[in-house]
């Protein structure tokens, strides 16, 4: 009889943590998790350096399926669920670094990304007014404002068992569950539209 081996579902864990958030916390609420997919990305190092996720728009500036560069005009391959719905955002992280940092830096990590989503959720980016439409004109006041949210999320008692797990570094989590495994997605490409 083989022996059975354990996982550890990273992805499906992250998603229950940013549903929970976005039924919790009403600056997130206009977030729908169902047309957000989860993937996690193998980093090559385990560096503390570096991108701990990331939030890729599955649409262009005011939800437009295309844009113009270089006087082409582009849309973006469609990623889909296994239902056929359209996803509209991929939230990537980053394994192990995401992992490797500590508890309350992955809250805010988490909260960062799904702020980047725009109120409209439409597809596009929260755009900001000036040249840094990303992250305001101060990463520091976006940051800040993410570590505020992420508390009032903890302040309203989650069950604990629902975020456990981000106590634990990388091979901690390994030496529990045995491989850690998720959802990858491909970044989706740009299409020429003739």
């Amino acid at each position: 009889m083989a022996k059975e081996v354990s996982t550890f579902d990273f992805t499906a864990k992250m998603r229950i943590i940013c549903e929970d958030m976005t039924r919790k916390v009403v600056a997130l609420q206009h977030i729908h998790m169902e047309r957000v997919a989860v993937g996690f990305c193998q980093t090559r190092s385990a560096s503390e350096y570096g991108c701990y996720a990331s939030l890729t728009p599955l649409r262009f500036e005011n939800g437009s399926l295309t844009t113009i560069r270089r006087k082409q005009r582009y849309t973006l391959q469609r990623m889909l669920d296994p239902h056929g719905m359209e996803y509209l955002y991929l939230l990537n992280f980053y394994v192990p670094r995401f992992l490797n940092t500590d508890f309350r830096n992955k809250l805010i990590t988490t909260v960062h990304e799904l702020l980047h989503i725009s109120e409209r959720f439409d597809g596009d980016i929260r755009r900001f007014a000036g040249r840094c439409y990303a992250h305001s004109s101060s990463q520091k006041d976006y940051d800040a404002y993410a570590e505020k949210l992420a508390s009032l999320w903890l302040a309203q008692n989650p069950p604990v068992e629902m975020y456990q797990f981000l106590h634990d570094d990388f091979d901690t989590l390994r030496r529990k569950y045995g491989k850690i495994h998720g959802q990858h997605y491909p970044i989706p490409r740009l299409i020429r539209v003739s």
